[in-house]
């Protein structure tokens, strides 16, 4: 008599060869180090040089002079640009698994529009001008997109394209209603127009212990989504065959994108293209499985990011480029060449 397998032991991709894994694992490694090195580069360059000694000494000697309160502020500015830099890059990993289109981002679901609808908002009708009072009116605008569009996308009977085009419309919707509030009414425009763009020059200790718990959250819901989603690339009827729940999977993916895109939109603005570009390029050399993809992309996204803040700085020293102004730049060509290497594969 022949006895199958459990569902849960067949939902996965098939292992990879020992080999395979342990390359694997050590591109993991190596991934961290990078990490690490660039963090150290964030905390080193600014519109002050700062010396390896001074970093050490305003790390933990906090002896009070200049170069420790640089270090202090750049301290805060490296630690949220590695959380919102793993927010987005798991956040795109998982919308790309959800909605089956490895050109997929936050901003396809439309919850970077509902946070800054949001933000917009509470600055012209409710008067809000601290970064603490946009923290929470940007993450409950992303958090009411989000459910706004898994109903309009079917909610039970949700499926990719349905959540797309929802997304979609409804980003339209939200874009239209920013530039109409920006438009009429200039002070709205004043105080939105360093938000907006996307900086991590904001970040201290206190937006970061508002959106830390999010974050954290987010993190785990999203990393537990790996075999579910795995299931669910076979295709619907596979993936039921193999036991999974769509419907609850397709919830919590969005749950887990909504609450990482909505922390981090509320902590440093919308910035785009680094949850599109990371994900899909760690795709390319771990393969489909998103057990090693959201790893990878939650470690790879906060180097991309980091190195967009440290290049920002150095390219207009003394000024420095916001951070989503360099991701955009560096976002729209690799943007147009995967559209095109796309489109050629499927000719």
């Amino acid at each position: 008599m022949l006895v199958e397998s459990p569902p849960e032991q067949r939902a996965d991709i098939a292992p990879a060869p020992p080999n395979r894994r342990a390359i694997r694992f050590l591109g993991l490694l190596v991934s961290v180090v990078i990490l690490v090195l660039v963090a150290v580069a964030s905390i080193v360059v600014g519109a002050k040089e700062l010396s390896l000694e001074q970093v050490w000494h305003g790390l933990f000697a906090e002896t009070g002079t200049y170069g420790d309160v640089v270090v202090a502020d750049r301290l805060s500015r490296t630690v949220l640009g590695v959380l919102v830099g793993a927010a987005l890059g798991l956040a795109g990993a998982v919308l790309q698994a959800l909605t089956r289109n490895p050109l997929a981002d936050p901003g396809l679901l439309g919850i970077n529009a509902g946070a800054s609808a949001a933000v917009v908002s509470a600055i012209t009708f409710f008067g809000v001008t601290s970064l603490s009072g946009y923290v929470w009116f940007a993450f409950s605008g992303a958090a009411a997109v989000g459910a706004l569009v898994w109903f309009l996308g079917g909610s039970r009977g949700a499926t990719p394209v349905r959540l797309a085009l929802a997304g979609t419309a409804i980003s339209a919707a939200l874009y239209g209603y920013l530039q109409a509030i920006m438009i009429l009414d200039d002070a709205a425009l004043g105080r939105m127009r360093f938000w907006t763009v996307g900086s991590l020059a904001t970040g201290n200790d206190s937006t970061i212990e508002q959106v830390l718990p999010f974050l954290l959250a987010g993190f785990v819901l999203a990393l537990a989504l790996a075999r579910p989603l795995n299931a669910m690339a076979m295709g619907d009827d596979t993936a039921k065959a193999l036991g999974a729940n769509l419907n609850r999977t397709r919830a919590l993916s969005m749950l887990a994108a909504t609450v990482l895109c909505g922390a981090a939109t509320a902590a440093c603005g919308p910035i785009m293209f680094v949850g599109l570009m990371v994900p899909h390029v760690v795709r390319s050399f771990t393969g489909p499985d998103l057990r090693w993809i959201l790893p990878y992309a939650a470690v790879l996204s906060p180097v991309l990011l980091l190195g967009a803040d440290v290049l920002g700085r150095i390219v207009a020293r003394p000024a420095e480029l916001q951070v989503g102004i360099v991701t955009a730049i560096l976002g729209g060509p690799v943007f147009i060449y995967l559209v095109r290497r796309r489109r050629t594969a499927q000719l």
